[in-house]
């Protein structure tokens, strides 16, 4: 949860998941991070109680993973998680 608030941290050490590590590629503090390994993508939302992941590899892209993901954490949102 420490690294969300500050995913700058994450861009030098990268992302383990899984026993895999990933490149950090964005971050917005408190939000949202995206990670790369491969064609393999990563994209974590937060909300209050819950960190919604998306990981997918191509043909989706990331704007397509991006929606859903933040769809699913609007949702959460208003249900009050």
């Amino acid at each position: 949860m420490k690294d969300l608030d500050e995913p700058g941290h994450l861009a030098s050490t990268g992302l383990h998941l899984g026993g895999t590590k990933f490149m950090v590629i964005q971050g917005e503090p408190g939000a949202v991070i995206r990670d790369k390994k491969g064609s393999r993508r990563i994209t974590i939302k937060k909300t209050s109680q819950a960190l919604v992941f998306g990981i997918y590899e191509e043909p989706v892209t990331p704007r397509q993973c991006n929606m859903v993901v933040e769809r699913l954490r609007d949702y959460l949102t208003d249900q009050g998680l």
